[in-house]
């Protein structure tokens, strides 16, 4: 009768080893002191499995685990398709990935931007989510439409024509976990030239709780743009609303009368494009009138006096009607 299984005992330098083999080649196993050794090819291929499941598993965490918040930006026609691109690039290159980005499509967007959009869709797929609306309604009520669609508490702003910086998700978060109370956490702006050659300013905000109440009566105490916050206290608050060129600072008001605890990081978080355009956008008695009228909405909450009132709409009646050039001067040298 044919044995199914051949046992001896080999000695290698001095050791002795016992080796079972049976009529399945590809089957050897090589026992020594009661433990099983594979071959050294079958461990090679074994350890390689396990270093790709790995790695596997580090991308899906870097993905869906790690990055409890949501980015929640508008997107409309004027803007141009290789800023948005580069934008995207720097939501991606993050060390920490936000769990979803909403975008709401304030109105048609142009077929270059689509093509953009459609790129990074098709890379990350379950990340982003598009919120369209059927015409241009505006910064604040795109926003405010958007905000709703978020699916986490935490929800950070970005502008489609701005660069992230790499650790700013990653050190937002991590002042959030230090202080669970906290509702609302910006940082600083770089300002450089749109065609990205020359660093123009840094526009710093107070930091701390006190000097963002005070400062918050003259100007908007947050770089909107670094703002990440709480969903929960932005709608406590009653959402974004639809007041041009104070979408921001008209809800910051109404969120900080309603006893919502707030910062600043001491640093820039995000690069901003400014120069010669922004200037121009910030001239004229159209731009003045729209300022007026948002002053108005923010005195009518009583966070500011009719003195705070009276000043700022003297003060920017000003800085909107000055030459193009003075002005720019203005806000490089005064008001940063």
């Amino acid at each position: 009768m044919r044995k199914n299984l051949l046992q001896g005992f080999i000695c290698i330098h001095g050791r002795v080893f016992f080796c079972a083999y049976t009529n399945k080649y590809d089957k050897k196993q090589i026992a020594y002191k009661g433990t099983i050794h594979q071959p050294w090819n079958i461990k090679w291929k074994n350890q390689k499995r396990k270093e790709i499941k790995k790695k596997e598993k580090r991308e899906k965490e870097k993905i869906f685990a790690r990055g409890k918040f949501s980015v929640l930006m508008s997107l409309y026609r004027g803007e141009k398709a290789v800023y948005f691109n580069r934008c995207m690039e720097s939501l991606f290159a993050q060390t920490l990935l936000p769990a979803e980005i909403i975008i709401v499509l304030d109105g048609e967007i142009t077929k270059e931007l689509w093509r953009v959009l459609d790129h990074f869709r098709k890379q990350y797929p379950e990340l982003i989510k598009i919120v369209p609306l059927s015409q241009n309604r505006g910064l604040g009520v795109a926003l405010a439409k958007g905000i709703v669609h978020c699916s986490n508490e935490l929800v950070a702003r970005m502008d489609t024509d701005d660069i992230a910086r790499p650790k700013r998700f990653e050190k937002q978060i991590a002042e959030f976990k230090k202080d669970g109370g906290l509702d609302i956490l910006g940082g600083y702006i770089r300002e450089f030239s749109e065609d990205g050659k020359r660093n123009i300013s840094i526009r710093r905000v107070p930091l701390t709780q006190p000097e963002i109440e005070r400062y918050q009566r003259q100007r908007s105490a947050f770089n909107h743009v670094t703002v990440m916050y709480k969903k929960s206290a932005v709608l406590r608050a009653g959402n974004y609303q639809d007041v041009p060129l104070m979408e921001d600072s008209f809800l910051w008001v109404r969120m900080l009368k309603t006893g919502a605890k707030c910062k600043n990081m001491g640093e820039c978080l995000v690069d901003v494009r400014a120069g010669d355009a922004m200037i121009k956008r910030r001239g004229g008695y159209s731009y003045f009138k729209k300022y007026r009228a948002g002053r108005k909405k923010i005195l009518e909450t009583g966070y500011i006096s009719r003195w705070d009132y009276n000043k700022t709409v003297f003060v920017q009646a000003i800085v909107a009607m000055i030459p193009k050039w003075l002005r720019k001067l203005v806000y490089i040298k005064l008001l940063r």
